[in-house]
């Protein structure tokens, strides 16, 4: 188990390795036993820890949590950081970091591979490693934004690559390998996406309980109404179209498509994609679901001959809108097929069967050319990220690289097709790929270390990827051999090639029905293929259209002719001028072309593995199904991996980290060890007593056979740790103590002299105290004898002064007693007639209620009083309201006046009107006064000034139902409207209003009475209905006084005579609460009666 070249952080007490606190076995290389029941059950150990990571030497084995684990934020990335491999517990971000170090430091270009079954979490595991490579990496703006980039592209690719299935809400349906270009910095410089075999069945069919791609639901359900009405016309049911409606289900548990749209609408602005480009992806993408409604039937055609009718044409129109072609060549397109050569052509009818597989290939291809279109879009913006720098990937320039590799895990169903086979033939390739490079490494290491070599046994699977590729003679040759063949082909034909053919029938690897007559296991439809990781079943339905994928050429010259902006770039092969007779190469030939150059890729860079696993297939947190698992860990090949890693010696590391974890267990080396730690290590395991087949001397490193000797070696490593600890602590509470004594000592000491001062203090103190006291009594005494002194001085002046006041008093009185008599007593009256009338004038000044008109208190007073006070409070009052009349503008005392004049019309005699009182009558509702078009029609009728305009509701004199309309009231008359043309449908001057009524109850009907014989009152009286009605009569009824001087033209009553075109019609209202407001009244007219229940 060699360490990752890095700097070490072991001193760090935060800091844990490896081999400590761990739960089962981190590193499996470690396992004993070695079987694969003890494999599963340290998986699941660790799962229900929700340890779900774990080590294979340097590959990652992850299990899916199904659920948030605090396992990846930027704290977490920190601490791995810069760490070697096995310094901290297993995580994706060792492995990332120990790659990007790697690639770094030593300029040696790095992979990572990611396997496992859909819902396993491989598309998280490539984010994760994308989010630690950007976190980790350098920063500035050029380097910002290739990063903003590179993340931004996975909402892209999941929303056109990925859809719901049955074993995973966001399963990829396309392998994707991600090259990352970085700087000698270790900053990114760009990248390239390629993809692999992109599942386009499912554009046009999905099993029971599956969604399509995801990016048709989010368009659906994102997409501005704007743009689904007039560009796209799509309704937003995905039940409206075929293609989403086969499986059931729409929508996805947790996942809103609407934000999902603007999630990824954001990153393909962020990628380069421009808006015209994007709306040409959704236009297609419409196209596509519309293309899915059309159906085919036949008929007989005039000739005798079978035809086919296109059904739904309206489907088919709207596709030649969003596509921009002739409705004519597409259905010329779908129903009919050219075959021959530039001067020989026949047209022949496709049957409703044949059109309906042309229209779902065109879909298909519209589909899989429009994705790859897309990847093409994101490589060129990444590439182009520095162009200022002219930093290109792959341009020769020697930058380094880094890539991520998301592909398909080995599947094997219940019924595995023509996918499986293509899947499981590229994981073989990987299979194959990981064991040479896992050998080669091991044994460059024992080389390097000069430890002698031994052969590895292991399942060599190079004799199965011949079998399936190999030239000529090979699966896929046969495949496409026969798919090219004249004549008669088919699936069973194709089978029964493979099995006379003797390369196949004669390889270990292969069986069939016709080779293993006996095994009932194998139908007649299928071959069986025996790979590293089990023995698959393989139907061949399907094989040779599948390989084929054969799309007619009316289709392409079709596509090519279209207008669309994107469709001359998906389609070059439809260009007339470039038509070309050469026959499309095979899904198996590019497949296995894309493969070899995969490989080709991988072998020159160095590989990091991480292999996914899904704990059951419900999706469900913390429940482990043992068997699913263990299903798993055979076709990932995970126990091949560890005895790959095991053979020779399970563990190896430096000697410098080994002897400082184990030197406690010899003498010599403990606590220190002064020589090379080669010596030490050699002093330690000769203590210890270990044979010496158990372990080897490398040049660097220690090598150790047996897991078993690593764990005694924890174990008494443990032991000796508890004696440490213990031996620690004696000496650390002897240490303690002492100088616990010390302290206490000192404390008495202190507290002894402390004590001593305190007393002498407080003795000081107290004899202080007392000479203050004596003195302060000796003073008072003085004090107090002073002041009897002065007190009485004082008072012998005081005597003098009024023995003198009284003598001069009585002096005066005699001389003056006569004038007192006869003047004194009327002016002592006067006197306080004044005194009292001015103190309640001052206190009715502070008294005086506010400047409220509406306030009524005033402040009581004496009975003497109480004339004048009547009078002041009839003076302020006055006073107050002309104060307030003078701060009124002219449009307040207009809506005041309205307000009084409502109050005498119908306190206390309309249910309605106390809910007016706090609602303000604002007259123009509709802002007519601003309206230019009423204006120049005002200038002819002279209704310049306009009291009120609404809309209310018009009785039908004939039947008694509401029309809309606008009523108007102006100074000269009122006018009824049209609320959107303003066209005058009547205009009755006011002095043709005869009177108007109203009911008494909570109801908006009011009757407008008018005079026979004008040209608007031919037809006599009119009816209207208007949650308003208290403005509207309180207005008529001022507006006819200043007007025509008429008074009292309002009349309240539920009962009341109508002219209906010269007819006399008696009118009632009825009400079931005269205190409930019914806003729409029903009105019904039967003969000379109008029942109107409001």
């Amino acid at each position: 188990m060699a360490l990752s070249n890095g700097p070490s952080r072991a001193g760090d007490s935060q800091m844990m390795s490896l081999l400590d606190n761990m739960i089962g076995v981190s590193d499996c290389v470690l396992l004993e036993p070695l079987t694969e029941d003890a494999f599963v059950e340290n998986l699941q150990k660790r799962f229900k820890a929700n340890e779900i990571y774990t080590y294979i030497g340097k590959v990652v084995v992850s299990v899916n949590p199904y659920k948030p684990l605090p396992l990846f934020s930027q704290n977490n990335i920190s601490e791995y950081r810069g760490m070697n491999l096995y310094e901290l517990p297993p995580h994706i971000y060792a492995i990332t970091d120990d790659a990007y170090r790697a690639m770094r430091d030593k300029n040696r270009d790095q992979c990572v591979i990611i396997s496992g079954e859909s819902g396993a979490g491989k598309t998280e595991a490539s984010k994760i490693v994308m989010q630690y490579v950007a976190a980790v990496c350098g920063k500035g703006r050029d380097v910002d934004t290739v990063k903003e980039q590179l993340l931004q592209s996975n909402p892209v690719l999941e929303a056109f690559g990925n859809a719901k299935t049955n074993r995973n809400d966001n399963s990829s349906r396309f392998g994707k390998y991600m090259d990352i270009e970085f700087d000698f910095k270790g900053d990114p410089m760009g990248g390239v996406i390629t993809n692999y075999l992109l599942e386009k069945s499912r554009v046009v069919t999905q099993a029971p309980g599956e969604r399509n791609f995801h990016i048709f639901y989010q368009l659906l359900a994102g997409a501005p109404d704007v743009l689904m009405k007039d560009e796209l016309d799509l309704t937003r049911n995905p039940n409206d179209y075929h293609y989403l409606n086969q499986s059931g289900t729409q929508q996805i548990d947790n996942i809103n498509d609407k934000e999902q749209l603007a999630v990824t609408q954001k990153a393909m602005q962020v990628l380069g994609f421009t808006d015209e480009e994007i709306l040409s992806v959704y236009k297609l993408l419409g196209s596509i679901l519309k293309l899915g409604n059309v159906e085919f039937n036949s008929f007989n055609t005039m000739n005798g001959t079978d035809g086919v009718k296109i059904q739904r044409e309206n489907e088919l129109l709207d596709v030649c809108d969003q596509l921009e072609c002739s409705q004519q060549d597409m259905i010329h397109a779908l129903t009919k097929r050219t075959i021959g050569q530039k001067g020989e052509k026949v047209t022949t009818t496709l049957t409703p069967s044949q059109a309906s597989y042309a229209r779902d290939a065109l879909c298909k291809a519209i589909y899989d050319r429009l994705f790859t279109w897309a990847i093409k879009t994101i490589n060129s913006s990444i590439r182009e990220s520095k162009d200022n720098a002219k930093n290109k990937v792959r341009d020769g320039s020697g930058r380094k690289v880094m890539g991520v590799l998301d592909i398909y895990g080995f599947e094997i169903f219940e019924g595995n097709g023509f996918e499986q086979f293509i899947i499981n033939y590229c994981n073989e390739k990987l299979q194959q790929i990981f064991i040479e490079l896992t050998l080669k490494e091991e044994q460059e290491e024992y080389i390097v270390e000069g430890i002698e070599w031994t052969n590895i046994e292991f399942f060599n699977n190079i004799a199965i990827c011949d079998l399936i590729e190999k030239s000529n003679v090979g699966i896929l040759s046969m495949l496409d051999e026969e798919c090219l063949r004249p004549g008669d082909v088919s699936d069973s034909t194709f089978l029964n090639k493979m099995n006379t053919t003797k390369s196949i029938i004669k390889h270990p690897h292969y069986e069939s029905r016709s080779k293993c007559k006996s095994d009932k296991t194998i139908d007649h439809e299928s071959f069986r293929l025996k790979h590293y990781a089990g023995n698959v079943n393989y139907c061949v339905n399907g094989f040779i259209d599948k390989n084929n994928d054969l799309l007619f050429r009316d289709l392409s010259q079709l596509m090519y002719k279209c207008d669309h902006l994107l469709l001359k770039t998906l389609f070059p092969e439809g260009n007339p001028k470039h038509n070309s007779q050469k026959r499309p190469p095979t899904t198996a030939f590019q497949f296995k072309s894309s493969i070899a150059q995969l490989m080709k890729n991988l072998v020159c860079k160095d590989p990091n593995y991480i292999r996914c696993i899904k704990p059951n297939d419900d999706k469900a947190p913390n429940d482990f199904n043992e068997a699913l698992v263990r299903h798993q860990v055979r076709y990932l090949g995970l126990m091949e991996n560890v005895r790959v890693r095991r053979a020779g010696y399970a563990f190896r590391q430096s000697y410098e980290l080994c002897l400082s974890r184990y030197k406690m267990l010899c003498p010599k080396t403990w606590p220190n060890w002064n020589g090379p730690a080669r010596e030490g290590m050699v002093q330690l395991f000769k203590h210890l007593g270990y044979k010496k087949e158990e372990y080897a001397f490398g040049r660097t490193k220690i090598f150790i056979r047996n897991p078993r000797t690593l764990f005694d070696l924890e174990k008494r490593r443990h032991h000796r740790m508890h004696y440490l600890a213990t031996l620690i602590q004696k000496i650390y509470k002897g240490h303690r103590d002492c100088k616990k004594y010390q302290k206490m000592r000192a404390s008495v000491t202190q507290i002894a002299a402390h004590y001593k001062g305190y007393k002498a203090k407080s003795k000081y103190l107290k004899m202080r105290m007392s000479c203050i006291l004596i003195t302060s009594l000796w003073r008072g005494y003085l004090a107090r004898k002073e002041y009897k002194r002065l007190r009485y001085e004082a008072k012998c002046i005081w005597a003098v002064g009024i023995i003198k006041k009284f003598f001069i008093g009585w002096r005066v009185r005699r001389e003056y007693r006569k004038l007192f008599s006869a003047n004194a007593a009327p002016k002592i009256v006067a006197f306080m007639r004044r005194y009292v009338i001015s103190k309640y004038l001052l206190k009715l000044k502070t008294q005086l209620p506010s400047m409220s008109p509406t306030d009524k208190n005033w402040p009581p007073c004496s009975p003497i009083h109480k004339s004048a006070h009547l009078k002041l409070k009839d003076v302020f009052r006055r006073w107050r309201a002309t104060v307030y009349r003078s701060q009124v503008d002219e449009q307040k005392r207009e809506i005041l006046g309205t307000k009084v004049t409502a109050s005498d019309l119908f306190k206390e005699k309309k249910s309605s009107y106390p809910a007016s009182i706090s609602v303000q009558f604002r007259g123009d509702y509709v802002r007519l006064r601003n309206n230019t078009k009423y204006s120049k029609i005002a200038v002819q009728t002279e209704d310049q000034k306009i009291h009120f305009a609404d809309v209310v509701d018009k009785v039908n004199r004939n039947n008694g139902k509401t029309t809309h309309t606008l009523l108007v009231l102006s100074s000269k008359s009122f006018l009824i409207m049209d609320q959107k043309t303003l066209a005058i449908k009547y205009r009755i001057p006011l002095n043709e209003i005869t009177r108007i009524t109203c009911s008494p109850y909570s109801d908006g009907v009011f009757v407008v009475h008018v005079t026979k014989g004008g040209e608007f009152t031919k037809k006599g009286d009119f009816v209207f209905i208007s949650l308003k009605v208290i403005e509207i009569l309180t207005r008529f009824s001022r507006a006819l006084q200043m007007e025509t001087s008429k008074q009292n033209v309002i009349q309240i009553a539920d009962r009341f005579n109508l002219d209906f075109n010269g007819s006399s019609i008696q009118a009632t209202i009825c009400t079931k609460n005269i205190h409930e407001i019914n806003p729409a009244p029903q009105c019904k007219r039967k003969g000379k009666r109008l029942d109107i229940m409001a």
